[in-house]
């Protein structure tokens, strides 16, 4: 299938934005992707970009926003042309749980994101005391989200979820591209179209006002 998409529409250029609270394990999760491996991390202040080729169809430059509380307001610069967003929660930190749902949902309800899709990866499952991934999504309150989502269990140390996460993402910026590609053709046609018979009926005015307009009060 891989082949054959990339056969048909090329490999497609995504662009993420990861998000979540500090420690969620973001930058963790990233270089796992990047690197198929743990690497140690320390807080991240700004950002980190880094692009992860998958199954030969998509190309996701993802960045790693800082996630302290400092940095939060700086979020917005970061949405413009994002294709999908991933949010990464630490489900093992409860007492936060709170204020991990209301910055996701101030960031779905960004104008400049309602065309993104969203996956939440409920962080740390790995360790004792972690919440479920429905139990996450219901804390979150995910079914009020308007854009398309999807919450995975993931532990970014063992690599569980991860790329279900990123099968997800494909299929649907995928599915995306490809209804742009079939809609765009047939928008244009009939534009296209509709242009012509303006054209036609200008015309026929021209050259015969009387007849185009006889034959337009018959059969109007």
């Amino acid at each position: 299938m891989g082949n054959t998409w990339t056969r048909l529409f090329g490999k497609t250029e995504a662009r993420i934005l990861m998000h979540g609270l500090d420690a969620a394990g973001k930058t963790t999760v990233l270089y796992r992707l990047k690197l198929g491996e743990v690497v140690t991390t320390i807080p991240t202040i700004g950002f980190n970009v880094e692009t992860v080729s998958y199954k030969n169809i998509i190309n996701f430059t993802a960045w790693d926003v800082g996630g302290r509380d400092k940095i939060r307001p700086l979020w917005r610069h970061y949405y413009q042309n994002t294709d999908a967003l991933v949010f990464v929660v630490d489900s093992k930190d409860k007492e936060r749980m709170e204020q991990a749902r209301d910055e996701l949902r101030q960031i779905v309800n960004e104008d400049e994101l309602r065309d993104s899709v969203l996956a939440i990866m409920a962080n740390k499952q790995d360790l004792p005391g972690a919440l479920s991934a429905d139990e996450v999504a219901r804390q979150l309150e995910l079914s009020s989200v308007r854009i398309p989502w999807a919450i995975f269990s993931t532990s970014a140390t063992e690599g569980t979820g991860l790329y279900e996460t990123l099968d997800w993402l494909s299929e649907q910026l995928r599915n995306r591209r490809a209804k742009k590609a079939l809609v765009s053709p047939v928008a244009e046609t009939i534009k296209d179209v509709g242009s012509s018979v303006q054209k036609l009926k200008l015309t026929d005015y021209l050259s015969s006002p009387y007849k185009t307009l006889k034959k337009w009060l018959i059969t109007g």
